[in-house]
């Protein structure tokens, strides 16, 4: 047998099924292997950059700029607008946090954009981290950690957000797939809304519940640490609530933050850097997110011209960027 091009194809060694099913199987566990623990990761791109800053991905179609197109009928714009942010992200932060729920809001179109840009961000350098807030038990749970944290058909993005109130057991999945794979998980601990009061406050053997669920999982840390020393089982941390940060951070002070609440919810990037520590060069311990103010910022609806919004949401992202890095070196 000949190709067009007039070369004898040379006979090809026949595999057993076996065999050829392994290798890609084989390749993806070595490159696990090769890949460092998340939280030294993260770590170290939040150390480059200068700023713990990480860019919540929050699809709001009614906020898109009619440059994009009309979003509230058709996922189409929301790709190319997000398309656009990850393109400027890498220049001021080291992570951004797509919101799984409102992308699931546009159905099955909106989950595979949500997939199409971990898998674009991912491939400018930048660490996902999916707020997916999943929580379940047994075969469930180990479907969301696939589905998450998995190659593909999953959506392999370096760190989930999960719900700890099924107790231990439903976080057992997530940490057995973020040790396998080099991955973070982020627990919700101390949430920034204000209805986290009505169950994380409540007094359970003179302790708030929020301190029980650092506690339970303190002990977890190590099976995610990284030679920096830090631990990939990361917490939630509300920057709304600076104290309990505080306190947190003595219960978990290897545990880097994922703090939301910066921005648009109101608390200031000093409020946002409690619960970190000093560093090689500064306040460290995890990331600050902020997502509204950065991509919806006064005046960016009704940009006249694509450059005039990319400037809009260029100064944006720089002023998080440099406001948490000035709070950081204090």
């Amino acid at each position: 047998m000949t190709f067009k091009l007039g070369v004898t194809a040379k006979p090809r060694k026949k595999v057993h099924p076996r065999e050829r099913d392994d290798a890609p199987r084989r390749v993806c566990e070595e490159q696990v292997m090769a890949t460092p623990p998340f939280a030294d990761r993260l770590i170290e791109a939040v150390r480059k950059i200068g700023s713990p800053l990480c860019i919540g991905l929050d699809p709001f179609a009614d906020k898109i700029p009619r440059l994009f197109g009309d979003a509230r009928a058709d996922p189409r714009p929301l790709e190319a607008f997000f398309t656009e942010i990850i393109a400027m992200a890498g220049a001021h932060a080291a992570v951004i946090k797509p919101q799984l729920g409102l992308f699931e809001s546009y159905g099955p179109e909106g989950v595979a954009l949500a997939r199409d840009l971990t898998e674009a961000a991912k491939a400018r350098g930048l660490l996902v981290l999916l707020d997916a807030k999943r929580g379940d038990i047994g075969s469930t749970a180990e479907g969301y950690a696939r589905a998450t944290l998995g190659a593909a058909p999953g959506f392999d993005a370096d760190a989930v957000t999960i719900n700890p109130y099924l107790g231990l057991d439903s976080l057992t999945p997530f940490l057995d797939a973020a040790h396998a794979r080099a991955k973070g998980v982020a627990v919700l601990v101390r949430t920034s809304n204000p209805g986290a009061r009505d169950v994380q406050d409540l007094s359970v053997e003179g302790a708030p519940v929020w301190s029980h669920v650092a506690r339970m999982i303190a002990p977890e840390a190590a099976r995610l640490a990284g030679a920096s020393g830090w631990s990939g089982l990361m917490a939630v941390a509300g920057a709304t609530w600076p104290e309990e940060a505080r306190l947190l951070r003595a219960l978990a002070p290897t545990s880097l933050f994922l703090v939301p609440g910066y921005g648009a919810q109101g608390a200031s990037a000093e409020d946002a850097l409690a619960g970190f520590v000093p560093g090689p060069a500064g306040l460290e311990g995890g990331v600050v997110s902020s997502s509204r103010a950065i991509l919806y910022p006064p005046g960016a609806e009704a940009a006249p011209t694509m450059e005039a919004w990319r400037a809009l949401i260029r100064n944006a992202m720089a002023a998080a960027h440099h406001e948490l890095a000035h709070a950081a070196a204090r």
